[in-house]
């Protein structure tokens, strides 16, 4: 198999968008044994793999049973939830329409609550919201449920406000997002990521209308890192609606090379995972999904 750099990352992000991607579509448990496999061919120890499950059961991502001298491994509630929410944001569809407000969130918690209101701040940004200045946050789409369920999920409904359908009258529209966003950087890392993978993408397309489709692993660690490379972009892409973007921005473009890279690498993807945790094949999900929010 033609080797494949493995980025330097933290092996629970491996296992979140390993259970994101082909897990909690199907809502199953799957074998101890078969997720160790699977992480060796990302490059993960047997020790590293077994540690990290370990501590993600302590936080209550995952949960563990014995059936004999086998264990097996599942998402609880809270793990799902979180794949969940990333999947609509790194899934869902873009917004078709603005009308020109905006929503905030305001919020002020004391000291001791500062890992907290760290986690309020990361988990905003990955809905959309910016930092419009210290303690007030902005977005275009205020995704009300999710922030909802984010604000009970922390208890902090006490130390925030929340403002939807706002006219910041003192600034533009452009100059918000300026603030808020590095759009021009942004959309310099899509285009790298669309002039990195579309030629081995279209090289891919023509060996495939040849029939000389690649070895189902090889096929699943390329779909595997592509997605893990590409879901860094929501912590960054706020999903505005068109008429905030650069006229020249490439976010949609590289969503859609993303899109079409993983459509032709699925079906030997879904093969080999498959086969590697025991899953039965008519099991295969109906639809896409994926996370790599930090936990």
């Amino acid at each position: 198999m033609r080797h494949i750099k493995r980025p330097a990352i933290r092996t629970q992000f491996l296992i979140f968008n390993l259970f994101g991607d082909y897990v909690n579509p199907r809502g199953i448990a799957v074998w101890t044994s078969g997720l160790l496999e699977v992480l060796k061919v990302l490059g993960v120890s047997e020790r590293a793999a077994r540690s990290t499950l370990s501590r993600m059961k302590n936080k209550g991502w995952l949960k563990a049973r014995r059936e004999g001298r086998r264990s097996l491994y599942q998402l609880t509630d809270k793990g799902k939830t979180l794949l969940d929410e990333g999947t609509r944001r790194l899934f869902g569809p873009p917004p078709s329409h603005w009308d020109g407000r905006w929503h905030l969130v305001i919020y002020s918690l004391p000291q001791h609550m500062r890992a907290v209101r760290h986690e309020l701040r990361t988990r905003l940004s990955w809905l959309g919201y910016g930092m419009l200045q210290p303690g007030t946050m902005v977005a275009a789409h205020a995704r009300e449920q999710e922030v909802e369920a984010l604000i009970r999920e922390l208890d902090v409904a006490e130390y925030l406000h929340r403002f939807s359908q706002a006219r910041l009258e003192a600034v533009s529209d452009r100059h918000i997002v300026a603030r808020c966003w590095d759009l021009p950087d942004l959309n310099r890392r899509y285009t790298e990521f669309i002039q990195r993978h579309r030629p081995a993408y279209l090289r891919l397309r023509t060996r495939h209308k040849r029939g000389r489709s690649l070895p189902p692993e090889e096929c699943f660690v390329q779909r595997f890192w592509l997605t893990y490379e590409f879901a860094s972009f929501p912590r960054q892409d706020p999903n505005l609606p068109p008429e905030l973007l650069p006229d020249d921005w490439r976010g949609r473009d590289a969503a859609a090379l993303l899109a079409d890279y993983r459509a032709l690498l699925k079906a030997p993807a879904e093969t080999y995972i498959c086969e590697t945790l025991g899953i039965r094949a008519h099991a295969d999900p109906a639809r896409e999904a994926v996370t790599v929010m930090a936990a």
